[in-house]
């Protein structure tokens, strides 16, 4: 049991909130009991789903996200894993709708093909990365905004909820290989030819950096067109903690590529959640009292 509680890794929903509060800060129809059980179905079971099922799958004996000891995983990890996905897709449609329901099924299912054996699709480094970068980004988001506020279909495919969830997939271009840099050893043992493995450890810097630039110009001309120049501002402002230390972490990688490790990866994913958790939280504070889009 404590081996299966380790590998759900609730704490590390806290890495992928930022899309949540991303949508709740645009949402227009909020309502308290939606916020709860939206937040709590994704954060709280459809996550920790999807951790434990990819760590049944994975075996890992070193470091993976949010766990630097992994114990060995064993048959309930994957039972919890279905348990909880299964709940989620319930209290979704009973809670909130059908549409989020349906939304949360197919997350879950996108899930499993990524690490299921007959699939696997996180073996492929550029369909991987691909995979990943949509339905934790743009897919996610409109997931969240269908949580959120229990509307139409038709109500979701609008360039108002689109164009963010673009900017949260273009995120997770950049931030889904850093979260593999340090387990190109691990990766290669189980034969998952991963983005990250391919471009080697300095490689995946410069295409973090690259992404990370274009998309803080990106979120920044975003709010300061369908918002005032002073959240793109805040943005900014927001991220610089980010940008210190991946810049600082990227010399130090240049000259020693050994300091790619679990700990700093952890350090730059925690930092990087808490500024961006603590800008959208703030942006939903400041436009709540009206309907910016």
């Amino acid at each position: 049991m404590r081996s299966t509680i380790l590998h759900l890794r609730f704490l590390f929903s806290w890495f992928l909130m930022p899309v949540y509060f991303f949508a709740l800060a645009i949402s227009p129809n909020l309502n308290g009991d939606r916020l709860l059980w939206s937040f709590v179905i994704i954060h709280l079971l459809v996550y920790p789903a999807s951790n434990g099922y990819n760590s049944y799958f994975d075996k890992d004996e070193g470091s993976i996200g949010g766990l630097k000891n992994p114990p060995p995983v064993n048959r309930s990890l994957f039972v919890a894993a279905w348990l909880l996905d299964l709940v989620a897709v319930g209290l979704a449609w009973w809670k909130v709708n059908s549409i989020f329901a349906a939304m949360i099924l197919l997350y879950g299912l996108a899930s499993k093909a990524y690490s299921h054996p007959a699939v696997r699709l996180k073996k492929y480094p550029i369909a991987g990365w691909l995979w990943v970068a949509f339905f934790q980004g743009v897919f996610t988001f409109v997931m969240c905004y269908a949580g959120i506020n229990a509307l139409p279909l038709e109500n979701l495919v609008q360039t108002k909820v689109l164009i963010p969830g673009a900017l949260a997939s273009l995120m997770l271009l950049g931030t889904y290989p850093m979260t593999q840099v340090y387990q190109h050893a691990e990766d290669a043992k189980r034969g998952d030819t991963t983005i990250s493995l391919k471009l080697g450890v300095r490689g995946t810097f410069g295409l973090v950096m690259g992404i990370f630039s274009l998309a803080s110009v990106l979120y920044a001309a975003y709010f300061y067109t369908f918002f005032e120049w002073r959240f793109a501002l805040s943005f900014l402002v927001a991220l610089f903690p980010v940008v210190v230390f991946f810049l600082i972490w990227f010399y130090r990688v240049w000259r020693n590529e050994e300091v790619a490790n679990y700990r700093n990866t952890m350090w730059l994913n925690f930092l990087s959640a808490t500024c961006l958790n603590g800008f959208f939280f703030w942006l939903f504070w400041e436009t709540s009292h009206i309907n910016q889009l």
